[in-house]
């Protein structure tokens, strides 16, 4: 992975309207005061990194969509001027329901995003709340119908499960009614309970009860099976999509270890031997732009060793695809099923790995007790030596 390979651009707006009960990701409400002054140091950001080949651009957040339009164009813009972009480079961003229109949607497809993330959750009204989403289940329904009318032919709905006091009938009702909308693409993802959150603190005093995991890996394989009957292709732990054209091309460069480079608040990268971290504060990552400094808040060597691990780690996640021997051999030189033999018999006595003559998948009930199987590929955590800074989780 020379430094001359093409990249993944994750480009991160760090703003939401609200901030929901769950959330820990580097998101803040209610500094609409710094849009104008993120924008700028964002693009002077790009400007430093200009050149670069890019594979696939993804406009993350926080809620990309609560920027203005201009300055969204702005970003938009100065990223196709800044960088080689790879003809058909796939160009994804995240909204929410409640913060785009059909004008807004036409305009985003115009200036050349081709993929579009909804930030959906759930099609219960009372999940929604208990949530702190800003929308309703029918207005979720409506900015995913105004989404395809301003042209967007590839559009992915994230939903989250097992959630308190979610029964298996509700979920059930969600996916019955996002299937019904015919999405592209669908991201499914177990509720976590972040330790400061809202939630936490909620199930901490006892107002909601616990997530419980027997229930949450049923409405796992109830998953399945609903989307497999509904001709989705499971090709991801916990992504679906309608056949290999609209698998997300910027997740799969993270699933393969492949480089990336993250530019905003809180922004990681990764690319030969090196990963490193932007300062999480809007407010800080702005002013050390704007002042012409560089918003590093950690680097990190990562060893051969290290590097082969997180391989085999996110390359697991991929269902159908595994991690081919081939491929790891032309990577790092030597064959994974000599180099793991022990985790490998190990994983296969207990029937969460299937060793087949060109790729390692995980089996059915590997994707389960996926983490399980993924740290056994981990070495020691001292194999990445921290060379500076505080470390972004």
């Amino acid at each position: 992975m020379g430094s001359d390979s093409p990249l993944g651009l994750y480009l991160h707006i760090p703003f939401c309207r609200a901030k929901c009960n769950y959330c820990d990701f580097n998101s803040f409400a209610g500094q609409e005061a710094l849009f104008e002054e993120y924008t700028s140091a964002l693009v002077r950001e790009m400007e430093q990194a200009r050149g670069s080949r890019v594979r696939t651009v993804y406009v993350g957040g926080g809620t990309p969509s609560v920027l203005p339009l201009p300055l969204l164009a702005r970003i938009l813009r100065r990223a196709r001027a800044l960088f080689a972009l790879e003809a058909g480079a796939e160009i994804s961003m995240e909204a929410n329901p409640g913060t785009v229109t059909l004008d807004m949607l036409a305009e985003l497809r115009a200036l050349g995003v081709n993929r579009l993330s909804l930030g959906v959750q759930s099609l219960d009204d009372r999940e929604l709340r208990l949530l702190g989403r800003i929308h309703s289940a029918a207005e979720a329904v409506e900015a995913f119908a105004a989404a395809r009318q301003a042209g967007f032919d590839n559009i992915n709905l994230d939903l989250i499960y097992n959630l308190p006091r979610q029964s298996l009938a509700t979920w059930r009702r969600t996916l019955q009614g996002a299937v019904a909308l015919e999405p592209d693409h669908l991201s499914l993802y177990a509720l976590s309970v972040e330790e400061g959150t809202p939630l936490a603190r909620q199930i901490a005093r006892g107002a909601l009860p616990q997530p419980d995991p027997d229930l949450g890996a049923e409405m796992y394989e109830t998953a399945q099976e609903m989307l497999a009957r509904a001709g989705f292709v499971h090709y991801e732990i916990s992504n679906w999509a309608r056949g290999e054209e609209h698998c997300c091309r910027h997740n799969l460069g993270y699933w393969r270890n492949e480089a990336y480079l993250g530019l905003g608040a809180g922004a990681h990268s990764w690319r030969d031997g090196r990963r490193w971290a932007n300062i999480a504060s809007p407010a800080r990552y702005t002013a050390a732009l704007l002042a012409g400094e560089r918003p590093l808040a950690s680097k990190e060597v990562i060893n051969a060793e290290l590097e082969m691990g997180e391989t085999m780690m996110m390359g697991l996640r991929l269902l159908q695809e595994g991690v081919a021997y081939e491929r790891f051999r032309a990577r790092f030189g030597c064959d994974l099923r000599q180099r793991y033999a022990r985790e490998l018999a190990d994983l296969d006595q207990l029937g969460l790995i299937e060793i087949g003559p060109e790729r390692l998948r995980l089996s059915r009930r590997g994707r389960l007790l996926g983490n399980q199987v993924f740290l056994r590929f981990l070495p020691d955590p001292s194999a990445g030596q921290t060379l500076n800074g505080e470390e972004e989780p």
